[in-house]
C-alpha cells in the first residue's frame, strides 16, 4: 500500500510538470489546453501503475500489444478510456474491440473491413478510429502514404459505417532534427485540413494523434489533440513497478 501511494505521488508530480509544459506549448500556439488529451502509455508498466495513473487524475491509457495488455486490462478496476496505439493484426481485431475503446492505428482498408465486421461480434455499434499516416516517409513506420489518404477516407465513409473517424495519427521522423520532426506533424495537420475541406472528415472529428515524450510540445504547437506520453510520466518510479512489455 505504501508503494502504491508513492507511485501515485510520483506520477502526480510528473503530471503537474507535464501539464505546465502543455499549457506553455498551447500558449505559444494560441490554443486552449483543454483541447489536448494526454494518453498515459502504460505498455512497460503493470496494473498498479495503471491504477495510479487513474488515481492521479488521468482518464486515458494507451497500450500497443494485445498479449501484454490483455491480462492487465482484465485486472484493471479503474474506469478509463482505453486506447490501442500499436500495429493491429487482423486476427486480433475482435479481442482488441472487446478490450479497447479507441484504435489509433487504422492503416489499411483490409483492416477497416475487419474492424467493421468484428464490431458486431464484439458488441460495438461503432468503433472510434484514428487513421495512421506515414508523414515521415520512413520505411520502418506503418501508415498510409499521404497520397492514399483522401481515397481511403472516402472508401471508409462509404463502406464501413461502424467505423467512426476520429482523426489522423502519425509518428514523427526518428531524428534529433527538430525541423524534420515538426515537418512530420505539420504534414499531418495539412492532410487533416485537406480532408475536412474535401468533406471526407468533419471538423468536429478532425483529431490529430501525434507527439510523445520527446516531441509532444512541437506536436501541440502544430495542432495535436491527443499526445501519447510514457517516459516523461514515469520518471523516478521504482523498477519494481514495471510490468511485462
Amino acid at each position: 500500500m505504501t508503494q502504491s501511494r508513492d507511485i501515485v505521488k510520483i506520477i502526480t508530480r510528473n503530471l503537474a510538470s507535464l501539464r505546465a509544459r502543455i499549457e506553455a506549448a498551447c500558449k505559444r500556439a494560441g490554443r486552449d489546453p483543454a483541447g489536448v488529451t494526454l494518453i498515459a502509455v502504460t505498455k512497460y508498466h503493470g496494473v498498479e501503475v495503471m491504477e495510479a495513473v487513474a488515481a492521479a487524475g488521468l482518464q486515458d491509457i494507451g497500450e500497443n500489444r494485445l498479449q501484454v495488455a490483455e491480462p492487465k486490462l482484465m485486472a484493471l478496476k479503474a474506469k478509463v478510456r482505453r486506447h490501442f496505439i500499436g500495429p493491429l493484426q487482423t486476427n486480433k481485431t475482435k479481442r482488441v474491440l472487446e478490450l479497447f475503446d479507441i484504435i489509433h492505428s487504422l492503416d489499411r482498408l483490409a483492416l477497416a473491413d475487419v474492424i467493421d465486421k468484428r464490431a458486431v461480434q464484439a458488441g460495438r455499434a461503432t468503433v472510434g478510429c484514428f487513421v495512421e499516416v506515414n508523414t515521415s516517409g520512413e520505411a520502418s513506420k506503418s501508415g498510409l502514404a499521404p497520397s492514399q489518404l483522401i481515397e481511403t477516407l472516402e472508401e471508409i465513409r462509404q463502406k464501413y459505417h461502424r467505423i467512426e473517424l476520429l482523426g489522423l495519427m502519425t509518428m514523427a521522423a526518428q531524428t534529433e532534427d527538430a525541423g524534420r520532426v515538426r515537418a512530420s506533424f505539420q504534414r499531418l495537420r495539412e492532410l487533416r485540413d485537406e480532408a475536412v475541406a474535401n468533406g471526407k472528415m468533419t471538423p468536429a472529428f478532425g483529431g490529430l494523434s501525434m507527439g510523445m515524450s520527446g516531441d509532444f510540445e512541437i506536436a501541440i504547437e502544430e495542432g495535436a489533440t491527443h499526445i501519447r506520453i510514457g517516459t516523461a510520466l514515469y520518471e523516478g518510479l521504482p523498477e519494481s513497478s514495471a510490468g511485462a512489455g
